[in-house]
C-alpha cells in the first residue's frame, strides 16, 4: 500500500477526530466571513475533510479519472458561488449526514458526540448564518458574533473528552452502512422547513428575527406531536404508520390480489406441477412483466414473452427467470424474489403432502399384508388340523369327522372371504360380531388335537365379540406358545375367557421373555427365535382399533401370560 493510502486508513480510523476537524475548519470559515479568501481556504480543508469522513465511498479506494472529473467540478462550482447562501447549504447537508449517523450508534459518549455535532451545526445556522442574509433592520437585536466565536468551541472540547469505544474509530468496511438515508433525508427537509419557515414569519408578521424563528420552533414541535401521535395506532384509529408501512410493502402494486389468488390456488389444486405452472402464469396479471421461465427439478415451462430486461430468482427446487417492461429496482426485486419464494413454498408443500400420501398408501399395503400373512398361515393350521383329523379317526367315528367339517369349513370360508375384503380394500378392516360362546366352542374344535388346556366357563349367551380381533388374538398367541412347546417339552398352555368375554387370556409354563424383548413387545416388529414380533405388533394395534388392550400380564419363570381386555368406557357424569 502506498504512503497516501496508508494515511487515508489512519485516518479512516479516526472517525470522530475528523469529525471534529472538520467543524474546527467550518467555525473558522464561518467566523472569517464568505466573503474573505481565509473563509474560501477553510471551506476547502472542510471539504477535504469531509470527503475523508463521508460514509459513502471508502478514503483508500483510488478514484478514476472521472471521479477526479466530478470532484474538479464541485470544487469549481463551489469556489465560483461560495457565499453565504452557499454556507447555508452546506450546512444543512453536513447537519442532515450528522444526524443520519447517529440512528445506528449504541455507544452513549459516542452517541453524545454526534448529538454534540448536530447542534453546533444548528446553531451556527440560526445564530451565524442566516442572520447574514437578512437585511440588518429586521433582526432586532445585535449579532452574537463574540458569543458564537468564543462560546462555541464548547462542543469541540465537550466532543475532544468525551471516551470513545472500540467500535467508535473503526474505518467503515461497506459503503452506507453507517447512513439512515431515509432519516438524513428526513432532517434535512426538518431544518430547511425550519430555516425557511423563519423567512416565512419575518416576512409576513414583520416579526423580528428571533420571535420568528421561537414561532417557527414551535410551530414545527406542535406539527410533530400531531404526526407522532397519528402515527401510532390508539383505540379506535389503526395510526397512519399501518397505511405508510403498507404502501411501502406494496409500492403501489397489486401483489395482495395476487397472493390471495394463490392461496385460493393451492387450496384447489392439489396436483403440484398444476399449480406451480398456475400460479406463475398467473404473475402475468402484474403490472410490468412480459415473461418468464421456469424449472423446477426435470420439469420447465414458461409463460408470457420474452423483454429486454431479465431478472433471475434462484430457488430450490424452483429457478424462476421474469422478463419486465423496465429494469426492475432493488425494492421491485425484494418482492419479486418474496413471490417467487412464496410459490417455491407452496410447490414443496404439494410435493410433501403427495409423497406422504405414497407413504401412507405404502405402509397401509405392509400392514395389511402382514396381518394376511398371519390370517393365512392361521387358516392353513386349521385345515392341517382338519386334514389330520380326518386321516387318524377310523371309520366308525366318520360321521363325527363330518358333523367337525361341516362346522369348520364355513368359518374357514368366512374367514378367508375376510382376509380378500383386507387384500381390496387396505385401509378398511371387515369384520362383525358373533356370540360368544359360539366363538369359544369353534375355537376349541379348531385346536381340538393340539395340547391346550381350554377353560371350562359358562358364557353369557347375550355377550358376544369382534370375531376378527378374538380370531387374530387367539391364533397369534395360540401359534407362538405352540412353536414355543417345540423347544420346551414340558411347557403347558392353557387359554381362558371370562363369562362376559372381556377378558381374553393365553398362558403357559415355559420361560419368561428376556427384558428387551419384553420392553420393545408391541411397539414394533422384533426379531426372536419364536416368532413373537410382527404377528403381536398387528394384533396390538387392531386391538387398539376395537376398544381392547393386549398387553403381556405376566412374565415370570413358570408363569407367561397374554391377555386381552376390553376397555372400560368413562362416561362423563352430569
Amino acid at each position: 500500500m502506498t504512503l497516501l493510502g496508508r494515511l487515508a486508513v489512519v485516518l479512516r480510523s479516526r472517525q470522530r477526530w475528523l469529525l471534529i476537524a472538520m467543524l474546527m475548519f467550518l467555525h473558522l470559515a464561518l467566523l472569517a466571513g464568505a466573503e474573505t479568501a481565509i473563509s474560501l481556504y477553510c471551506w476547502l480543508v472542510n471539504l477535504g475533510l469531509f470527503i475523508l469522513w463521508q460514509p459513502f465511498y471508502y478514503a483508500e479506494r483510488r478514484v478514476d479519472l472521472g471521479g477526479l472529473v466530478v470532484i474538479a467540478l464541485v470544487l469549481g462550482a463551489g469556489i465560483a458561488l461560495y457565499d453565504w447562501w452557499l454556507l447555508i447549504l452546506w450546512v444543512i447537508v453536513l447537519a442532515a449526514l450528522v444526524g443520519g449517523r447517529v440512528m445506528f450508534i449504541d455507544h452513549l459518549p459516542t452517541r453524545i458526540v454526534y448529538l454534540n455535532a448536530f447542534a453546533y451545526l444548528l446553531t451556527a445556522l440560526l445564530f451565524r448564518l442566516v442572520p447574514q442574509v437578512m437585511p440588518a433592520a429586521t433582526l432586532g437585536a445585535p449579532l452574537l458574533d463574540r458569543v458564537f466565536a468564543y462560546g462555541m468551541p464548547v462542543f469541540f472540547v465537550v466532543m475532544w473528552l468525551l471516551p470513545t469505544s472500540p467500535e467508535d474509530d473503526k474505518p467503515v468496511r461497506t459503503e452506507g452502512a453507517m447512513l439512515d438515508l431515509f432519516y438524513s433525508i428526513f432532517i434535512f427537509l426538518l431544518v430547511a422547513v425550519l430555516f425557511l419557515g423563519s423567512l416565512a414569519f419575518m416576512l409576513l408578521q414583520q416579526a423580528d428575527y428571533f420571535v420568528a424563528v421561537l414561532n417557527t420552533l414551535i410551530a414545527v414541535a406542535v406539527s410533530l406531536l400531531l404526526i407522532g401521535w397519528t402515527w401510532n395506532t390508539h383505540p379506535g384509529f389503526t395510526g397512519i404508520g399501518v397505511f405508510f408501512s403498507r404502501y411501502l410493502l406494496t409500492i403501489g402494486l397489486p401483489f395482495e390480489k395476487w397472493l390471495h389468488r394463490l392461496t385460493a390456488m393451492a387450496a384447489r389444486e392439489s396436483d403440484p406441477e398444476v399449480f406451480l405452472s398456475h400460479a406463475l402464469h398467473d404473475l402475468l396479471n402484474l403490472p410490468w412483466i412480459e415473461g418468464g421461465t421456469w424449472r423446477a427439478g426435470v420439469l420447465r415451462g414458461s409463460f408470457g414473452r420474452a423483454s429486454k430486461f431479465r431478472q433471475d430468482f434462484p430457488g430450490q427446487p424452483l429457478i424462476l427467470s421474469l422478463h419486465t417492461q423496465h429494469k426492475l429496482s432493488p425494492a421491485l426485486v425484494w418482492h419479486f424474489h418474496l413471490l417467487a419464494q412464496l410459490a417455491n413454498e407452496h410447490y414443496v408443500a404439494k410435493l410433501r403432502a403427495r409423497e406422504l400420501q405414497q407413504v401412507s398408501y405404502l405402509r397401509a399395503v405392509h400392514e395389511t399384508g402382514a396381518r394376511l400373512t398371519h390370517d393365512v398361515k392361521n387358516l392353513l393350521q386349521s385345515l392341517n388340523n382338519l386334514c389330520y383329523l380326518a386321516q387318524t379317526i377310523s371309520s366308525h367315528d366318520s360321521e363325527r369327522v363330518e358333523a367337525l367339517l361341516q362346522r369348520q369349513l364355513p368359518q374357514i370360508t368366512l374367514r378367508l372371504q375376510q382376509t380378500l375384503a383386507k387384500l381390496q380394500k387396505p385401509e378398511v378392516e371387515k369384520g362383525g360380531f358373533s356370540p360368544a360362546a359360539l366363538w369359544w366352542t369353534t375355537l376349541r374344535q379348531r385346536y381340538i388335537d393340539t395340547p391346550i388346556d381350554f377353560a371350562a366357563v359358562e358364557i353369557d349367551a347375550n355377550v358376544s365379540l369382534p370375531t376378527v380381533l378374538f380370531d387374530s388374538v387367539a391364533d397369534n398367541l395360540l401359534h407362538n406358545a405352540l412353536l414355543k412347546k417345540q423347544t420346551e417339552n414340558h411347557l403347558r398352555i392353557a387359554i381362558r375367557i371370562a363369562a362376559d368375554a372381556s377378558i381374553l387370556s393365553v398362558s403357559d409354563t415355559g420361560s419368561p421373555l428376556g427384558d428387551t424383548l419384553a420392553h420393545a413387545l408391541f411397539h414394533g416388529p422384533v426379531s426372536s427365535e419364536n416368532g413373537l414380533g410382527i404377528g403381536l405388533y398387528h394384533a396390538y394395534q387392531q386391538a387398539e382399533r376395537h376398544g381392547y388392550a393386549l398387553r403381556l400380564a405376566a412374565n415370570n419363570p413358570g408363569q407367561v401370560c397374554f391377555e386381552l381386555r376390553r376397555r372400560e368406557k368413562v362416561v362423563a357424569s352430569s
